[in-house]
Protein backbone atom coordinates (compact mmCIF):
# COMPACT_ATOMS: atom_id res chain seq x y z
CA UNK A 1 0.00 0.00 0.00
CA UNK A 2 1.34 3.28 -0.78
CA UNK A 3 1.15 5.71 1.59
CA UNK A 4 1.75 8.92 -0.41
CA UNK A 5 2.43 12.46 0.30
CA UNK A 6 3.52 15.67 -1.13
CA UNK A 7 6.88 17.74 -2.37
CA UNK A 8 6.44 21.14 -2.84
CA UNK A 9 9.64 23.26 -4.14
CA UNK A 10 9.64 27.24 -4.57
CA UNK A 11 11.40 28.36 -7.95
CA UNK A 12 10.05 31.55 -8.19
CA UNK A 13 8.07 34.33 -6.60
CA UNK A 14 6.97 34.39 -2.52
CA UNK A 15 3.74 32.77 -0.82
CA UNK A 16 2.60 30.47 2.03
CA UNK A 17 1.71 27.24 2.70
CA UNK A 18 -0.92 25.98 4.93
CA UNK A 19 -0.74 22.53 6.04
CA UNK A 20 -3.48 21.48 8.72
CA UNK A 21 -4.40 24.73 9.72
CA UNK A 22 -0.71 25.81 10.45
CA UNK A 23 0.31 28.75 7.40
CA UNK A 24 4.59 29.43 7.01
CA UNK A 25 6.02 31.54 4.67
CA UNK A 26 7.88 30.09 1.42
CA UNK A 27 9.97 31.59 -1.09
CA UNK A 28 12.35 30.44 -3.77
CA UNK A 29 14.57 27.83 -3.01
CA UNK A 30 12.26 26.76 0.04
CA UNK A 31 10.87 22.79 -0.39
CA UNK A 32 8.30 21.57 1.89
CA UNK A 33 6.30 18.13 2.75
CA UNK A 34 3.04 17.59 3.20
CA UNK A 35 2.29 14.37 4.75
CA UNK A 36 -0.46 11.70 3.16
CA UNK A 37 -3.59 12.89 4.08
CA UNK A 38 -2.79 16.72 5.34
CA UNK A 39 -5.04 19.20 4.55
CA UNK A 40 -3.11 21.93 2.65
CA UNK A 41 -3.71 24.92 0.45
CA UNK A 42 -0.53 27.04 -1.55
CA UNK A 43 -1.62 30.50 -1.90
CA UNK A 44 0.42 33.44 -4.08
CA UNK A 45 1.22 36.67 -1.58
CA UNK A 46 4.08 38.14 -3.84
CA UNK A 47 2.92 40.84 -6.28
CA UNK A 48 4.63 38.68 -9.33
CA UNK A 49 3.69 34.57 -10.21
CA UNK A 50 4.64 32.16 -8.07
CA UNK A 51 6.24 29.17 -9.42
CA UNK A 52 6.77 25.69 -7.76
CA UNK A 53 6.07 22.08 -8.87
CA UNK A 54 4.88 19.33 -6.97
CA UNK A 55 5.93 15.49 -6.41
CA UNK A 56 2.84 13.21 -5.13
CA UNK A 57 2.48 9.64 -5.06
CA UNK A 58 0.03 8.09 -5.56
CA UNK A 59 -1.39 9.70 -8.75
CA UNK A 60 -3.95 12.38 -8.38
CA UNK A 61 -4.74 13.90 -11.90
CA UNK A 62 -4.87 13.21 -15.20
CA UNK A 63 -0.98 13.53 -16.68
CA UNK A 64 -0.41 17.61 -18.10
CA UNK A 65 -3.33 18.63 -15.42
CA UNK A 66 -3.02 22.37 -14.74
CA UNK A 67 -4.81 24.38 -12.12
CA UNK A 68 -3.94 27.94 -12.67
CA UNK A 69 -6.34 29.11 -9.28
CA UNK A 70 -7.78 27.29 -6.46
CA UNK A 71 -11.07 28.05 -7.65
CA UNK A 72 -10.39 26.11 -10.75
CA UNK A 73 -8.30 23.13 -9.51
CA UNK A 74 -11.77 23.03 -6.80
CA UNK A 75 -14.32 23.15 -9.59
CA UNK A 76 -12.57 20.40 -11.69
CA UNK A 77 -13.73 16.86 -10.96
CA UNK A 78 -10.65 15.07 -13.28
CA UNK A 79 -8.85 12.27 -11.43
CA UNK A 80 -5.82 10.01 -12.24
CA UNK A 81 -7.36 7.62 -15.10
CA UNK A 82 -4.40 5.06 -14.54
CA UNK A 83 -2.54 6.30 -18.09
CA UNK A 84 1.11 7.69 -17.63
CA UNK A 85 3.12 9.09 -19.88
CA UNK A 86 6.39 6.81 -18.83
Amino acid sequence: MIEGGLFFRVEKGTGEIVIDGVTTNIKADIAMIVPAGARHNVRNTGDKALRLYTLYAPPEHVDGTVHVTKAEADASDEHFDGKTTE
